[in-house]
């Protein structure tokens, strides 16, 4: 038998290591933010957290679920109309773990409880993304429904609960519930006051008929969903649960499922309301300010779903070039692989800080926070969303052709990087957003720029660009032609906000390279671009984002 059939210099699967424990940037952002006296108790929980999601078996879902899709059954045997959505036993399991890690409710139940959950939704989205929907949408509920104390006692305690059960069931025999979503309609997309589902009241205070087509209706298998309809007073929002309190089944029509480019595990869904009951949520004709919460929860989510994503691909990316060799050494040692590499670390370890940032803010919860993401939220949806896919698709090639061949897993998040731009909100959509702040909510531009400041003194690169932004924010004319801008304005007060905590509180290397190719200038147009400067700093920013996992080579 020839020799050519030996396997050798092939890189071992990354898998059996402590997902937080190995990242540092997230392990940082947690003990900085974090009660003293509640590190310790947060440190042992995403630990135990991180070695599942780094687990061969917990990698092997994530395989299992996206290749087994959800499949949508209308009708039983019988020619009765169940519309009832498959799952792979994967898919469960995998929402069995979210739910008993607290993503869906740990924000709202426990003391740091929005840092802990975004720290955690930040290592369980790495073993697979697409169940992240269902966590998102029932965490991001919860706000929305408080405004109504009846119909919180009835449906919070049941989201936030550690029990994941899946089945259509009466919600009261249920020891755990999930929550969707359904705003979009066909005619509509973003401008959700073109809706036309109808909601007519009944005699029953509180209670509606609906009758309409949603043509985005998040996780279908879902106990309840909050959505959109025209009442009598103007749009507004209604819940809407699948069984009704009789335990019979509520007319939810389940069209079909949506085709999608990733995000494959996870059903997507159109459906019909044809005198669906529903009980209004808030008031008539404010059905956006209602449900308002939930989306700023769910665009949160969308900043730490990609934050996560390119941490693994980052961590795939790494792992490869330390255990590949060509020309003659590791792949990791090439000064132009360890500069692509480097600047891949420098993105994502970015975006884990402005994530977990965010989180603080919630958390803290004071006049001030509120409107510091007020602003902070659109934007680094916004950039950090539009980061995630050439993130992804620079760390696919660091693979060369393994990366592109399914097994490797870098299709799976390559496919999965656009989604959350498109998500709540496209990246017109919250730049829109974020201008209107600029013009009408000066409160929420002085906390914001509050927070750049202060990293003001520290590097001449990032003071530079603080300055050339504040004085163009400050021009009397800025409103003219600003929706023009809008992008580029979005896009560097992101890099702003990502400068500014950097400097505060990553090691000077990372601070230093991020601001001289982000701000000062000195990049080029693709990865690998980062200046001679930060040339003694590569080894250090890419032996900091690598996951170490005892493996040795095949």
């Amino acid at each position: 038998m020839a020799t050519t059939h030996s396997v050798s210099n092939q890189v071992p699967p990354l898998v059996g290591y402590d997902v937080f424990g190995a990242d540092r940037a997230l392990s940082e952002g947690v003990a900085r933010y974090a009660a003293p006296r509640r590190l310790a108790e947060i440190t042992a929980e995403l630990g135990g957290l991180g070695r599942t999601a780094g687990s061969a078996e917990a990698r092997l879902w994530g395989e299992q679920a996206n290749a087994n899709e959800p499949v949508l059954r209308t009708h039983d045997r019988y020619g009765n109309r169940i519309d009832e959505v498959e799952f792979h036993p994967a898919w469960h399991s995998l929402l069995t773990t979210a739910a008993a890690a607290g993503l869906t409710g740990d924000a709202w139940t426990r003391p740091d409880g929005h840092l802990r959950r975004a720290a955690g939704f930040l290592v369980w989205s790495q073993a697979e993304s697409g169940h992240g929907c269902p966590v998102s949408m029932t965490h991001a509920a919860v706000p929305a429904l408080r405004t109504d104390p009846a119909l919180a006692a009835q449906w919070v305690p049941r989201l936030t609960s550690r029990r994941y059960q899946p089945g259509l069931l009466p919600p009261q025999d249920k020891a755990g519930c999930l929550a969707g979503m359904g705003m979009t309609e066909k005619q509509g997309g973003s401008d959700v006051r073109a809706n036309t589902t109808r909601a007519e009241p009944l005699a029953a205070a509180g209670e509606y008929l609906l009758t309409g087509h949603k043509w985005f209706c998040s996780a279908p298998m879902s106990d309840v969903f909050l959505v959109l309809a025209q009442a009598p007073g103007g749009l507004s929002c209604f819940v809407l649960p699948r069984v009704l309190p009789d335990g019979s089944r509520n007319t939810f029509l389940v069209q079909r499922l949506k085709d999608k480019l990733g995000n494959r595990s996870n059903a997507s869904s159109e459906v019909e309301f044809d005198g669906t009951w529903a009980q209004l949520l808030g008031e008539e004709g404010r059905g956006v300010a209602t449900i308002i919460e939930m989306v700023a929860a769910t665009r949160m989510d969308c900043v730490l779903g990609s934050a996560s994503l390119m941490r693994q691909a980052v961590a795939q990316a790494t792992h490869h070039a330390a255990y590949r060799a060509a020309f003659g050494g590791p792949l990791i040692d090439k000064p132009l692989m360890r500069n692509v590499l480097a600047d891949l670390a420098l993105e994502s370890e970015a975006a884990t800080a402005t994530a977990l940032r965010l989180a603080a803010s919630f958390d803290l919860d004071t006049p001030q926070e509120r409107d510091f993401r007020r602003m902070a939220v659109a934007v680094s949806k916004y950039w950090i969303t539009k980061r995630c896919p050439v993130v992804a698709a620079e760390a696919l090639e660091c693979l060369g052709g393994n990366g592109y061949v399914e097994e490797s897993g870098m299709p799976r998040l390559f496919r999965e990087s656009p989604l959350n731009s498109v998500w709540e909100g496209s990246g017109n959509v919250n730049a829109l957003d974020v201008l209107r702040v600029l013009t009408r909510e000066p409160r929420a531009v002085a906390a914001f720029t509050a927070e750049l400041r202060l990293a003001e003194g520290v590097d001449r690169s990032f003071d530079a660009a603080l300055k050339e932004l504040l004085a163009e924010l400050a021009d009397p004319a800025l409103a003219d032609g600003l929706e023009l801008r809008a992008r580029r304005v979005v896009e560097r007060l992101a890099l702003l906000l990502q400068g500014s905590l950097l400097l505060r509180h990553a090691p000077a290397p990372v601070a230093d390279a991020f601001c001289a190719s982000r701000l000062g200038g000195d990049w080029g147009s693709t990865f690998g671009t980062l200046p001679a400067s930060a040339a003694a700093s590569l080894a250090g920013i890419v032996d900091r984002a690598r996951p170490r996992t005892g493996a040795t080579t095949a």
